[in-house]
């Protein structure tokens, strides 16, 4: 017997619930935003039973975030060209583009309305802010290598450098958070850094 014929009707695999789960917060996060998201209306779109949606998450804001995370929150790949400086921009242009996506101000919304030690900002910290403030690292130490920037520097200096002024803008709003922005952040970030 094939195992999706032995399987039990109505119930289907963890990963097919998942992928349901999260497939209908996206759109009821898409068609309300963050207010509209309720277990209840999780479970009634996705075809599953609250408890499956329990079993993975604590809550409607986890789920939420879990559904941002896999979408519009996952960075590009960080790219590998021959020059780590060029790469450093792409990187940061990229998560620009995060957030400048309806789903992504949804994102910074959540965040902002949570406190600082709550789940979900400890999980968007972990997995979006500091995975790609890594990213930055790695290309950091790779144009170290490259003689593109000096050695010597103080590298966690230089990503708070880099990144800071980004969240700042994400967090405040009060000018466009682009291409054109992000690329000026890295030229002045590393004017001082250039090997001599």
């Amino acid at each position: 017997m094939r195992e999706s014929e032995a399987r039990p009707r109505g119930r289907p695999r963890s990963v097919e619930a998942r992928t349901a789960i999260l497939r209908a917060t996206r759109e009821i996060l898409n068609e309300g935003g963050i207010t509209a998201v309720t277990m209840e209306g999780i479970a009634a779109r996705a075809g599953v039973g609250k408890p499956t949606i329990y079993r993975a998450w604590p809550n409607a804001h986890a789920v939420a975030m879990a559904a941002m995370m896999e979408t519009k929150t996952k960075a590009p790949k960080v790219s590998h060209s021959r020059s780590a400086i060029a790469d450093l921009k792409r990187q940061l242009r990229g998560v620009a583009d995060v957030f400048a996506s309806r789903m992504g101000r949804q994102v910074t919304s959540m965040i902002a309305a949570a406190s600082a030690e709550s789940e979900l900002s400890k999980v968007f910290r972990n997995h979006f802010i500091l995975a790609r403030r890594e990213e930055g690292r790695a290309i950091l130490l790779r144009a170290i290598e490259t003689k593109e920037v000096r050695r010597g520097i103080d590298v966690d200096l230089v990503l708070d450098m880099i990144y800071g002024p980004l969240f700042y803008r994400l967090l405040m709003a009060h000018a466009p958070l682009d291409g054109k922005f992000t690329d000026s952040v890295v030229e002045h970030a590393v004017k001082g850094l250039r090997a001599g």
